[in-house]
């Protein structure tokens, strides 16, 4: 699992900690020749949190659909395998994404809509840190990202 997707996971618990909702974010473990559709799950009897999350970190400053995200072996782009799952899981999606701009300088990570993600997509533009803007911010503190409204 990478920092990010961990990082996602433990500001998502702490949210729902510091609210007083019930909720729980996991991530499943990936196993060799499985498919894994996305990268965080989140369960919760209140269907605003019943959540699916794809996590990209990236050192650029745009998200770009033909270098961060990648087909499956049916030449399946994720985006829409992504759409599937929701579909099928009845589950909110959303894109996490963390922009990095190198050693020094600090990183800004952000929930995008699905909806908006797939938006994009079909227009066949990529994801700019101002677009990411538009989403929900989670600022940074000494313990990791924080989710302060969603």
């Amino acid at each position: 699992m990478s920092d990010f997707e961990r990082e996602i996971v433990h500001c998502l618990n702490r949210f729902f900690v510091a609210h007083h909702i019930q909720g729980f974010a996991y991530r499943l473990k990936q196993h060799k020749f499985t498919s894994q559709y996305v990268d965080v799950l989140v369960d919760s009897l209140n269907p605003s949190y019943y959540l699916s999350i794809e996590c990209k970190s990236i050192i650029d400053r745009k998200l770009y659909f033909s270098q961060h995200f990648h087909s499956d072996k049916k030449n399946v782009h994720q985006v829409d395998a992504i759409s599937d799952f929701l579909a099928k899981t009845g589950r909110i999606g959303y894109l996490a994404v963390e922009f990095r701009q190198g050693p020094g300088k600090p990183s800004e990570a952000f929930l995008i809509p699905w909806a908006t993600v797939v938006a994009h997509f079909k227009e066949n533009k990529g994801i700019t840190v101002d677009d990411a803007r538009a989403g929900v911010a989670l600022s940074r503190s000494k313990g990791g990202y924080v989710l302060e409204k969603m």
